[in-house]
């Protein structure tokens, strides 16, 4: 039987670095140490536990079976013991940790990383993970301490904070519109070049409202697909054609004149943006202090 007395945190903490970086070099850049010092660590866990945890070829590594179910268990441990400290120290001054948040890779670039950059730099003892992603990530199997949803949410044991909200616009390039003239009534554009994001069901369709309750169905035939929102952007940024793209994603784009709003008097409706947070009865105050600054910088009260 294994003796729980030579199991360190630290040990815990190296394994699951080697198992979500997928190499013992980048698992030691993460942890800051040696990489002969995680290498060590890994080997008197699977000592300790009497089992194989990792396979280690010239090229990669693979978890066993047993390795799978200890590395859940792993970040279960810690993130429990982050909880228990929490609590015990609720203290918002100094922040320490790490802080692991999800959403998807425009929303992360666009609006996530500078307020994740400004707390880190309130709190440099804290350590940031974005895990950007356009998919949606599962808070326990990720090991997440918060996920940014941009999708009508699901029923679920997690809970969840309003952030804001955000609607879809058209937008083009000045050179796109030069050339192209827009037909007067939003219902005859179906006609004009478009940018589809190839990952929706329905790429080209724009379901359109109107402030005064009128609404379109509006669908265009993708002359270019794209499968992430930067791309599309950026082939209509280069005159590609008109795309429908999340109001957050265009602003600095249209601020410099890059990307123009076109029929601005149609979007789609308005989508809430939630942060989904584990269920428990404490919320880490890291956690707390991000929700707060990313409301903040939403206008959101």
């Amino acid at each position: 039987m294994s003796d729980l007395r030579n199991l360190t945190f630290e040990h815990l903490l190296n394994y699951i670095a080697v198992v979500e970086t997928g190499s013992f070099t980048r698992a030691a850049q993460r942890r800051g140490i040696g990489k002969t010092t995680v290498s060590d660590s890994i080997q008197r866990l699977e000592l300790q536990l009497g089992a194989s945890l990792i396979v280690r070829t010239t090229r990669r590594i693979s978890v066993t079976e047993a390795g799978a179910s200890f590395f859940e268990t792993c970040r279960e441990i810690v993130r429990l013991a982050d909880e228990a400290m929490s609590v015990v120290s609720p203290s918002q001054d100094e922040l320490r940790g790490t802080l692991r948040v999800a959403s998807s890779v425009e929303y992360s670039a666009v609006v996530l990383a500078p307020v994740l950059a400004r707390m880190q730099r309130a709190h440099p003892a804290l350590r940031i993970e974005m895990v950007s992603a356009d998919r949606l990530i599962d808070l326990i199997t990720d090991g997440v301490d918060v996920a940014i949803r941009l999708t009508e949410l699901a029923d679920s044991s997690h809970r969840a904070v309003r952030i804001g909200e955000y609607s879809k616009w058209l937008v083009a390039s000045p050179d796109f519109v030069l050339r192209n003239p827009l037909p007067e009534q939003i219902d005859d554009a179906a006609t004009l070049a478009f940018v589809g994001l190839s990952v929706l069901p329905h790429p080209a369709r724009f379901k359109a409202h109107r402030a005064d309750g009128a609404t379109r169905e509006i669908n265009f035939s993708a002359s270019v697909l794209a499968d992430t929102v930067y791309a599309c952007r950026a082939a209509a940024a280069e005159g590609a054609g008109i795309a429908l793209l999340p109001d957050f994603s265009v602003l600095a784009d249209l601020a410099t004149g890059r990307l123009v709003r076109v029929y601005p008097d149609w979007s789609t409706t308005s989508t809430a943006i939630h942060a989904l947070i584990p269920p428990g009865k404490h919320t880490a105050p890291k956690t707390r202090v991000f929700i707060d600054m990313l409301k903040a910088d939403r206008g959101v009260a």
